[in-house]
């Protein structure tokens, strides 16, 4: 899943009503209210920054609710963003700890990775991913 969206990110235009800039800063928006969610244990605020399959993925792999599952995730604290690209309805927000990929859906931006870290030419590797 990881290695289609990065593909994607790689090949898709740019594309939308709104300016790269905007759409970067409200995926990054999505991405810190995820973290912060966490952080302040607040795991019902965090699951609705999920995309539906990464919340399914996490209510499976952990066997409980998401909003139980995702605070046992191992996601970095909050870090301060070192840049986020958007690439047409994907977008890849970086932290100083922490790389998360989001996606566009009807309701707006959400998470469909994070906890995520490069292993150089290699996928990222990530703790919260979907399918």
């Amino acid at each position: 899943m990881l290695r289609r969206i990065l593909i994607a990110l790689l090949l898709a235009g740019l594309a939308g009503c709104s300016s790269v800039d905007e759409r970067g800063d409200a995926a990054t928006d999505v991405a810190l209210r995820l973290l912060a969610a966490v952080d302040s244990k607040d795991g019902a605020a965090a699951c609705a920054m999920l995309a539906p399959e990464t919340r399914a993925e996490v209510e499976e792999s952990a066997g409980q609710p998401c909003d139980q599952a995702i605070l046992d995730e191992d996601l970095p604290a909050l870090g301060s963003v070192t840049g986020a690209d958007v690439y047409g309805q994907w977008a890849q927000v970086r932290l100083s700890d922490d790389t998360l990929f989001l996606a566009v859906f009807p309701g707006g931006w959400r998470v469909v990775a994070a906890g995520c870290t490069s292993r150089g030419d290699l996928p990222y590797d990530c703790s919260v991913q979907g399918g």
